[in-house]
């Protein structure tokens, strides 16, 4: 992996973790394209990107890691269980599902999904959620649950939780909000998992890239988050769902 490589890798990263369109996909492309195997180097360079988007997420919202804050990281831990568990208990049969073919198909089924929520989403602020800290246990229990879809490549873990959100009545912004929140306990766990399974890779890896890698991963991040809620503020998720099918498609042309 070039200084290049991770440049282009860790600005994927950072601007497609936390948008309803998947890393994953972005990765797997980009990968293709510059003709990076699955190394040790790499396995180390993913964990340390993944690293630096939770830190992106606790400088944007650190006012809410606080104990003040204990009931609405009640409400989050809750909604991690659902994915926890489930991915815990079958790593091995979702480890199989990987393909392109299906993540191509994902990305396209998820498209559609937003495209439908959108058509049918009623935005009347006054009887939406439009604070994170007032949703209910029940709500983020179904956000927890929806979350689950995000198992399967291609979903997106941000996509699957904000279609969640807004099917059991939070604004796009709350949506969005809660989504970047929950990420903080799901990418810990699949970080910290990771980082025990590859630490010894790390010994080999190439210091130079990993720390551009997270360095620029971090920053990307940041600013997109931040930019994403100001989309939000005046346009919908069909742009989103409309450049889900359209990658899908094209990932099914280059790949199959």
């Amino acid at each position: 992996m070039t200084i290049f490589d991770s440049l282009i890798l860790g600005s994927i990263e950072g601007f497609t973790e936390f948008l309803p369109i998947s890393s994953t996909g972005h990765l797997i492309v980009a990968s293709k394209f510059l003709g990076i195997d699955q190394t040790s180097v790499t396995k180390a360079y993913e964990v340390i990107i993944q690293f630096a988007a939770i830190l992106a997420v606790v400088l944007n919202y650190r006012e809410k890691f606080t104990l003040q804050k204990i009931e609405l990281w009640k409400k989050l831990i809750l909604a991690f269980i659902p994915i926890g568990a489930v991915g815990f208990l079958f790593s091995h049969q979702i480890k199989e599902l990987f393909s392109v073919t299906i993540v191509a198909v994902m990305f396209i089924v998820g498209g559609i999904v937003f495209l439908l929520v959108e058509k049918f989403y009623i935005p009347n602020e006054k009887k939406l959620i439009d604070d994170v800290e007032n949703v209910t246990y029940k709500q983020a229990l179904w956000i927890g649950i929806a979350q689950i879809f995000a198992l399967v490549p291609g979903t997106s873990r941000a996509g699957s939780s904000i279609i969640g959100a807004l099917l059991v009545g939070l604004s796009r912004k709350a949506s969005a909000e809660f989504s970047f929140l929950l990420a903080f306990p799901v990418m810990s766990a699949v970080t910290g998992y990771d980082l025990l399974k590859h630490y010894h890779e790390f010994s080999s890896a190439n210091l130079e890239n990993l720390f551009i890698g997270f360095v620029v991963a971090f920053f990307v991040a940041y600013l997109t988050i931040k930019l994403f809620l100001k989309f939000l503020e005046k346009f919908t998720f069909v742009a989103f769902g409309i450049y889900r099918i359209l990658f899908g498609i094209l990932l099914l042309t280059l790949f199959n």
